[in-house]
């Protein structure tokens, strides 16, 4: 996965988790794509401060998602639901009933990541 896509996602899911000066300088440079020197410049501090504290948020996240999961969950919940809606265009045109069966295997897959 892209970095920025990863940091992104990471961001959304444990964002909040975040102090609120984490977040601001965060969201400058993950969401808004702003310079590391247009943000220390704002901020008031140095450049690489703003760097070391991106460094540690991207760390802070990571460290959440290892324990947690939930963006490697909501990835194979989306892969698994885009397999669901080609197997069902597909049984539209077949009626091949093996694909039914299929798709019931994989909703149980969804409904287990979503037990765990």
């Amino acid at each position: 996965m892209e970095k920025i896509a990863r940091q992104g996602l990471l961001y959304d899911f444990y964002g909040a988790l975040l102090t609120e000066h984490q977040k601001n300088i965060y969201e400058d440079v993950v969401l808004y794509d702003l310079s590391l020197s247009e943000i220390a410049q704002e901020q008031g501090i140095s450049r690489q401060g703003v760097h070391d504290l991106v460094k540690r948020c991207d760390k802070i996240l990571e460290g959440y998602e290892e324990k947690l999961h939930l963006v490697e969950k909501f990835e194979k919940t989306k892969r698994l639901a885009r397999e669901i809606r080609n197997l069902t265009a597909e049984f539209a045109r077949t009626k091949d009933m093996n694909l039914v069966h299929r798709i019931e295997e994989i909703s149980g897959e969804i409904i287990e990541l979503e037990a765990h």
